[in-house]
């Protein structure tokens, strides 16, 4: 039985700025969260833990998933958490996960679509596509649509995908996806973000079309302390992200803090956008947070709907879906 409570209305009325501390609680309730072994996925899987959900923390490398299951469980020996691998840049892997998560968990709360690569060098998944399109965004397309059964089956379910604030200057390039004609790291990045956000909105619209219980929220953590910045990311983002704009970041739990939010706060509503409250939208609190018009593009999010579903061979199952 969940045990989500309280309301965003209350906290404001008492002044208090949104904390980890006012996550309602989570017992009874399963949560997978993508990107789980470090950065905002890992804090974010602490804080849901902490507060009695049942995490499955889904990750690349299961010996780096073991050990960030073991720093939660040495803080907090009650943890409910489940390590599984999950490559969301091979659609073979996303499909096994999958199955396996609907075969032990015929109901599912929480999706959190975190996990992210930023400006690698240009390198290809397992199907052909380029590495950030295929992780951030086409991995995540197939995993929301293959858990959208157990999903389904929730009464207060939420599909998170997490965005950025570097979607505002993407560009989606139907003509060449996977830069295979031209490829600038930053812009495949941003084009992933701005895939995002896409999703996020068109998965609410359909979603709220066939009157499906799941709610699609996007966020984004502003700029956030992690891993993203320096793994693997070409030499002059990784400067400039991971060295030099350093002194203005913030941690990763206050970066995850917007995640959080959008994942349990009981006033949040499908369709919107949850980043921090600061100047720029680089730190702070949560707060609702207005996408780049582009992001709000039906059409281009119906067109990249149907290439999803088409590179993907993931079609969204709703009994009672009408095109919106």
């Amino acid at each position: 039985m969940s045990e989500m409570r309280g309301t965003d209305e209350q906290g404001a009325a008492r002044g208090q700025r949104w904390i980890a501390d006012r996550i309602p609680g989570q017992t009874g309730r399963v949560a997978v969260v993508t990107g789980a072994a470090g950065g905002l996925g890992r804090a974010a899987t602490r804080a849901l833990a902490r507060r009695g959900a049942h995490v499955i923390l889904a990750v690349r490398d299961p010996a780096k998933g073991r050990a960030a299951a073991a720093r939660i469980t040495a803080e907090h020996p009650d943890a409910r958490l489940d390590v599984r691998r999950l490559d969301l840049s091979d659609l073979d892997s996303v499909r096994a996960f999958a199955d396996g998560v609907r075969a032990d968990h015929p109901r599912v709360d929480l999706l959190l679509n975190n996990a992210g690569v930023m400006a690698p060098p240009r390198t290809l998944g397992a199907q052909g596509h380029e590495i950030q399109f295929a992780t951030n965004h086409l991995g995540h397309f197939a995993l929301t649509g293959l858990l959208l059964d157990p999903l389904s089956r929730a009464t207060e379910a939420r599909v998170v995908t997490v965005s950025s604030l570097e979607h505002r200057k993407g560009r989606i390039d139907f003509a060449d996806l996977d830069g295979a004609r031209r490829y600038d790291p930053m812009a495949a990045y941003r084009q992933s973000k701005l895939a995002n956000a896409l999703f996020g909105l068109e998965l609410h619209r359909r979603l709220t079309a066939a009157a499906a219980p799941p709610r699609s929220v996007l966020a984004h953590p502003g700029y956030a302390a992690t891993g993203l910045q320096t793994n693997g990311t070409v030499r002059l983002p990784r400067l400039i992200f991971g060295h030099l704009a350093r002194p203005l970041a913030q941690s990763a739990e206050r970066g995850a803090l917007p995640l959080l939010y959008a994942a349990t706060e009981p006033g949040v509503r499908g369709g919107e956008f949850i980043g921090p409250d600061g100047r720029g939208g680089l730190r702070g609190a949560p707060t609702r947070v207005e996408p780049a018009p582009s992001a709000t593009d039906a059409e281009a999010a119906r067109r990249l709907w149907e290439v999803s579903e088409e590179l993907t061979k993931v079609r969204f199952r709703l009994p009672a879906l009408r095109e919106p």
